[in-house]
């Protein structure tokens, strides 16, 4: 048997929920994962960038448990690869790292499993993985992605260009949060008011994008369905909440959290706010690893060679 040709794929990490829009919308942003795979006579992995240790373990490995998951589904033979990774996003830290290594491990099942699968079926059966529709559809499609799961396993999703300059800053404790223990903290049960609100300010979130009026976030990014209950695990989210600087456009958890995405202000100078930020930071107590990024309406881009 002719064994399939090495494969390569790049994937953008993600910032779900963004404020308002709760498991509904994610954007991709420019800190990527990396992937190179060939046919091999048994399974490894050379790894590099961050998390260098949990991205070149080979049990319990995402992709491949991924990758032998969805080829093990469509009853096809398990073919061992040998995997270089070079990975720039903050895993366990609420930047859409395990939606991107889903859909690698579904990208490689597809490619060396010639399972013919097309953008919506890929992105449908990392949903179905994740359960959360918003970071796979963003780490597919890229830029911002709005998505919804229907009752037959499938998703639907639209994807928006956002118009303008939305220069961000990420902020990224040492610690890491569990998108399950962070579910945890959510009630039951919700007002109709909390409920109005978040569907008038995820409105409100995207027409800013969409019509390039950052000015709005600062009213849009107001959660009620999970931040506040999130609050007290991502203890950088009310500190940076607080902080009132006219660079500052607005913050949001990115994803479950504990990071924190913060919006800039394009006008301003981006090392300056950053100083700021670090400096309120530590009045409070608290550290983080600030980095610059930004939406990257680049999709995942792969390839055979």
């Amino acid at each position: 048997m002719q064994l399939a040709r090495p494969f390569r794929i790049t994937l953008p990490a993600t910032s779900a929920n963004l404020g308002p829009a709760f498991d509904a919308a994610a954007i991709a942003l420019s800190m990527f994962l990396r992937v190179k795979a060939k046919a091999a006579d048994e399974f490894s992995v050379t790894a590099s960038g961050r998390d260098q240790a949990i991205c070149g373990q080979i049990d319990d490995h995402l992709i491949l448990t991924t990758y032998r998951e969805v080829l093990e589904s469509q009853g096809k033979p398990i073919q061992p690869l040998a995997l270089r990774i070079a990975n720039e996003i903050p895993i366990g830290k609420g930047c859409g790292s395990s939606a991107a290594a889903r859909l690698a491990g579904i990208a490689l099942a597809n490619h060396f499993g010639c399972l013919g699968r097309n953008d919506t079926q890929i992105v449908s059966e990392a949903a179905r993985c994740e359960h959360h529709p918003d970071n796979a559809a963003a780490c597919w499609m890229g830029g911002l992605a709005v998505a919804r799961s229907l009752q037959n396993g499938e998703v639907r999703v639209a994807t928006i260009r956002p118009k303008g300059q939305w220069p961000l800053l990420l902020a990224v404790p040492q610690e890491s949060l569990s998108t399950e223990q962070a579910r945890r903290t959510l009630p039951e049960q919700y007002s109709r008011t909390d409920a109005v609100t978040n569907i008038q300010n995820s409105m409100l979130l995207l027409s800013a994008f969409a019509l390039g009026r950052p000015e709005l976030l600062s009213v849009a990014l107001e959660d009620r369905l999970h931040q506040p209950y999130r609050a007290p695990l991502c203890p950088l989210l009310p500190a940076l909440q607080s902080l009132k600087d006219k660079g500052i456009l607005g913050v949001a958890l990115s994803g479950a959290g504990p990071s924190v995405l913060i919006f800039l202000d394009p006008k301003a100078s981006a090392r300056k706010v950053t100083e700021r930020v670090r400096k309120h930071l530590l009045s409070r107590g608290l550290e983080a690893e600030l980095l610059p990024t930004a939406i990257t309406l680049k999709s995942a881009s792969h390839n055979a060679n």
